[in-house]
């Protein structure tokens, strides 16, 4: 299934979502659509008009850079930890 069969589907079905629930779900449609392999960019295309998903994909990526980060700053204490114990 293509990106774009993708966002049609969205927008049939979305009236049907209650819209308290709408940006949970768009969250699943973009993690979905991000674990099948479909580039952000292709993404961001296809969906450009929906908010929903646009605010969705924004989350996605900012908790993608949050966890980046922690990956970073937990190698970084790892490198301290095994110099301090070369002091020894």
């Amino acid at each position: 299934m293509s990106v774009e069969v993708a966002s049609e589907i969205w927008g049939e079905l979305k009236r049907y979502i209650n819209v308290v629930d709408r940006p949970e779900v768009a969250e699943n449609v973009v993690s979905i659509l991000v674990d099948n392999d479909y580039d952000i960019e292709e993404i961001k295309d296809a969906f450009k008009s929906d908010s929903d998903i646009k605010k969705a994909l924004t989350a996605y990526l900012d908790n993608d850079r949050d966890y980046a980060e922690e990956d970073e700053e937990e190698d970084s204490d790892d490198e301290d930890n095994y110099n301090q114990e070369d002091d020894y």
